[in-house]
């Protein structure tokens, strides 16, 4: 479960075994866990944060998307 960001109590990952769904990032906040589509930063799955910290969530997403995609493509190789 490679960790790729973090940021205040927010940490962004990716599980190992996702290499075959198209590119995403899970974000993990104590018990709450988002799932977002990399490509247009969309919500996959959503599991307990309400929608105003999610829009907080993808502002800083949006800000960091280039460094997402790339440790997506690194390790993955795809």
């Amino acid at each position: 479960m490679p960790t790729v960001l973090r940021w205040g109590p927010y940490r962004a990952f990716f599980y190992s075994n996702e290499g075959i769904e198209p590119a995403h990032i899970h974000v993990r906040r104590e018990d709450r866990e988002v799932k977002f589509w990399l490509r247009d930063l969309s919500i996959a799955a959503n599991a307990g944060f309400p929608f105003h910290e999610i829009n907080d969530i993808i502002r800083h997403l949006r800000s960091n998307r280039d460094e997402l995609l790339a440790a997506w493509h690194e390790h993955f190789g795809n």
